[in-house]
């Protein structure tokens, strides 16, 4: 039971470096205000749109909060993996951010601007595999217990 639940905090490590290394990348061309290649041609059209931002603030540098605080919490959970309120904390934040994705992929790219980026496709992808082993892993604890 112990070899399940010690990988788990390892692989949500992974996944929080890989969404902060999407969300860097295009933090970095934000902030230059230039708008990075892309292989499908819906990110010039996605990254100026109006819905680009929130409040002024572009959604890249909330996503880069995001997976900065989910690396804290994997890392936190590598350490003490049986610990109730990082199992719980991270399976929310997961949850929450899984729900933004949704909304955001979904309902504003494909359905108000009509495009897709494929910086923020590799982002929700990396957001729903986080949710599954945040859920896998509060699973696999639970039946030790």
């Amino acid at each position: 039971m112990d070899n399940k639940i010690s990988i788990t905090p390892y692989i949500l490590l992974a996944l929080a470096m890989i969404g902060l290394g999407d969300t860097l990348y295009l933090s970095y061309f934000q902030y230059l205000n230039l708008v990075p290649t892309c292989a499908i041609s819906g990110c010039e059209i996605v990254l100026t749109s109006a819905q680009s931002k929130f409040f002024g603030v572009p959604w890249s540098y909330l996503g880069l909060v995001y997976y900065a605080y989910m690396f804290c919490l994997a890392l936190l959970l590598c350490i003490e993996p049986r610990s109730w309120a990082l199992r719980f904390g991270t399976l929310v934040y997961a949850g929450i951010g899984l729900l933004y994705s949704i909304w955001a992929i979904f309902y504003i790219e494909l359905m108000v601007i009509h495009a897709l980026c494929q910086y923020c496709a590799i982002s929700a992808v990396t957001t729903l595999l986080l949710f599954a082993v945040a859920v896998w892993h509060w699973r696999a604890s639970t039946q030790g217990v």
